[in-house]
């Protein structure tokens, strides 16, 4: 089984979105899958024109001769697709949604009624449904932050035809990396990422207690915020000083 991973934190693999994918990705391995990792920051990667040359000039070629062009025929031959994106004004981030539009050279124009909606048809035939799964960290404490990104990949799943198969999301996510520094603090969150990434290959889907546990309250909102707030002041404090 192969999974195609797209990370788009501009801090890559040293940001907190890597610290859930990370074990994640681990779990996915350790069950068979090919898992590869593309960083949207490295790509050259021009938005998308609406000028429908992939479509009705050179269908399946985008008009822009950037790195999508390698992409797109891993996105086709994918069986899970893992979208890791921190949270940026309540949603993902730009390079995220530029990568999601510019995969439109998948789908055909014509339209097709799916599931009683109107939808595109793929470009190419699966024996098989593939999968979605969200991987999104956010600054905020509580886990509603990141309700209009599910939906927004839920919508974008099902106009892939895709089945949506879970969510890692970590609030405050800024005190995962400090508590981790602690041994046993937060090794259940990191364990149950990683039963995540068998689940999703072993048994095609992950069990709501990983998906909980990833997402659970590491410490008061109360103690969040002074911590936070106090971080906060002193960088600004020492920067005025200099």
């Amino acid at each position: 089984m192969k999974a195609l991973v797209i990370n788009s934190s501009p801090h890559m693999d040293k940001g907190n979105t890597a610290m859930v994918l990370a074990p994640f990705l681990e779990g996915m391995k350790e069950a068979g899958a090919e898992a590869e990792v593309i960083y949207t920051r490295k790509m050259k990667l021009a938005p998308c024109e609406g000028c429908f040359d992939c479509w009705l000039k050179t269908p399946g070629v985008c008009r822009h001769k950037d790195d999508m062009a390698a992409v797109l025929p891993k996105l086709g031959q994918a069986d899970i697709w893992v979208y890791a994106t921190p949270l940026y004004v309540d949603g993902m981030t730009g390079t995220m949604k530029t990568f999601l539009d510019r995969s439109i050279p998948g789908a055909l124009p014509f339209f097709e009624i799916r599931d009683g909606h109107n939808r595109h048809p793929g470009r190419v035939a699966r024996k098989e449904r593939g999968k979605i799964v969200l991987v999104s960290t956010c600054g905020f404490w509580e886990s509603d932050n990141f309700d209009a990104l599910i939906i927004h990949m839920k919508a974008f799943a099902k106009n892939a035809d895709r089945e949506f198969a879970g969510a890692l999301l970590r609030p405050h996510a800024g005190a995962l990396g400090a508590m981790s520094q602690v041994k046993g603090l937060v090794d259940d969150v990191f364990t149950a990422a990683r039963n995540a990434g068998r689940q999703i290959i072993q048994e095609g889907k992950i069990s709501p207690a990983a998906l909980k546990t990833v997402s659970r309250e590491l410490l008061t909102k109360e103690m969040y915020f002074e911590n936070v707030n106090r971080s906060f002041q002193q960088t600004l404090d020492a920067r005025v000083k200099k």
